[in-house]
Parts: C-alpha cells; structure tokens; sequence
C-alpha cells in the first residue's frame, strides 16, 4: 500500500455535465446548479488554493455508461500539475484506459462496475495498482449505483470487504443524503468511514464538507484512524462557505 501523507488532504471538486461546473443535491439531475462555464480555468483556481488532488466527476458519463466530456478532462489534466482523480461512467477495460494511459488522469474511481462485476473490478486493481478507487455512493448505508439512480441491497462495507488485500489507491465514501445539502458531516458517516479504514484503506470523505467544523472534525477521526486521509469539497467551495486555502492552512496544522 502506499505511503499515507501526513496530514488530510484536500481535494475541490469539479463535476462536470454538458462541458459545465456544475453541482447537484443528492445526485438528482433535476436538482443542477451551474457554477462556471470554464472547468479548466475553475480547476486552475482551485490548484492555486492549494488543492492536493483535483476531483472531477463525469455526471454525464456517469448517466450515460461511459466517459462523455472526454475532451475537457483532458484540457484540465494537461494544465494541472497536481493530479487529478475521475469517476462517473468508468465500466470497461477502454474507458479506463483512456483515462490513465491517455487523457492523463492519475487515478479512476469505479463504483457501479465494482458492485455489478467485482471480478472485473479485481483484475482492473491488479492491473492498474495504486490507480483506482473504489467509489462507496451510500444511502442508509448501502450501495447506490448508475449515478445514484439504482439503491442496492449490498451495504457499503460487504462490499469493501470482498477487496481487501488489493491494491487500492483508496475508498471514497459518500453519504449520498449529505452531498450537497451544507448540512455538514454526520456523526454516523465519520463512523461509518473510519469502520472503512479499519479495513486498510485509505478512505476519503466526500459529502456534506461544509465548514471548516466539518474540517476539524475530520482531522480528528483522523487522529483516531489515520487511514482517513482525504475531503472531497464540492457546493461549499461555490456557495463560499468554505475557503480552500483556508482549509489546506488547517489540515497542515501541527504537522
């Protein structure tokens, strides 16, 4: 496994549907607010700001089954010198290949296809070490696939479990009734993230990072379980509710 870094890194979020930012509540495709016409320049900033990884989700692709704003990831990754992770819509051997080996994305988040194809999801891990995520989208604590649209009847850490011992970059866990809503991070998604970690992986938490509180929080589950390494932030850096500097400047404290 790799190193883990020494403190919780930051990762902006970038979601990407018709070549737009764009933020959605709960995964709803009805519930789209549009933050910039320009990622690249978007993504630019958030570097800038001192991002340590640059999150990007596919939501078209993610609907569709496959990678759809090829072009603007591409654009993005090549003007970036901090890596860049991608999920939505990453279900075959070729729409990975793709990212990796040809657009320049460092890592792949697959979830729909881990849950559906876990052999296949096994071999890609194998094949590509350190390279790919497995994407844990939870309502109620269980697995949520095609973009949110299908809730499954397998529970987030069953279907972690089936991989340990793989090479995995990492979890990134979602609690889907959060992501979106600035309502914060709950006490049961801490929970339920560090019971992930415990398993050996890093894990990273996206939905629901609001504040600088959220911040903190997380910086002390990790104390407790330092496999939690990672916050994806999304809607509060658009509505302004948290400053991404700021928030790098707090996860390096007493380092």
């Amino acid at each position: 496994m790799a190193s883990l870094p020494p403190f919780l890194n930051m990762l902006p979020a970038i979601d990407l549907r018709g070549g737009r930012c764009v933020r959605l509540r709960q995964g709803d495709y009805a519930q789209e607010t549009i933050f910039g016409d320009d990622p690249v320049e978007m993504a630019i900033r958030w570097q800038n700001d001192g991002g340590d990884w640059l999150h990007l989700v596919d939501l078209d692709g993610a609907k569709a089954g496959k990678p759809v704003n090829v072009d603007v990831i591409r654009k993005i990754a090549q003007s970036l010198s901090i890596p860049c992770e991608l999920g939505g819509g990453l279900r075959d051997d070729d729409s990975v290949k793709l990212m990796l080996e040809d657009v320049g994305v460092t890592r792949v988040i697959i979830g729909t296809a881990a849950l559906k194809r876990p052999h296949w999801f096994q071999s890609l891990v194998e094949r590509y070490p350190q390279q790919v995520v497995l994407g844990l989208d939870a309502r109620n604590g269980m697995v949520a696939t095609e973009g949110w649209l299908d809730v499954s009847q397998t529970s987030a850490i069953d279907l972690a479990k089936q991989f340990t011992g793989l090479p995995l970059a990492a979890i990134v866990y979602t609690n889907i009734a959060n992501d979106g809503m600035m309502q914060g991070v709950d006490e049961a998604t801490i929970s339920q993230m560090i019971d992930l970690a415990n398993l050996g992986f890093p894990v990273i938490a996206s939905g629901g990072v609001t504040t600088l509180k959220d911040v903190h929080r997380l910086i002390a589950a990790r104390k407790v379980q330092p496999n939690l390494n990672g916050a994806i932030i999304g809607r509060a850096l658009y509505e302004g509710t948290i400053n991404l500097s700021e928030a790098v400047s707090v996860s390096r404290e007493g380092q």
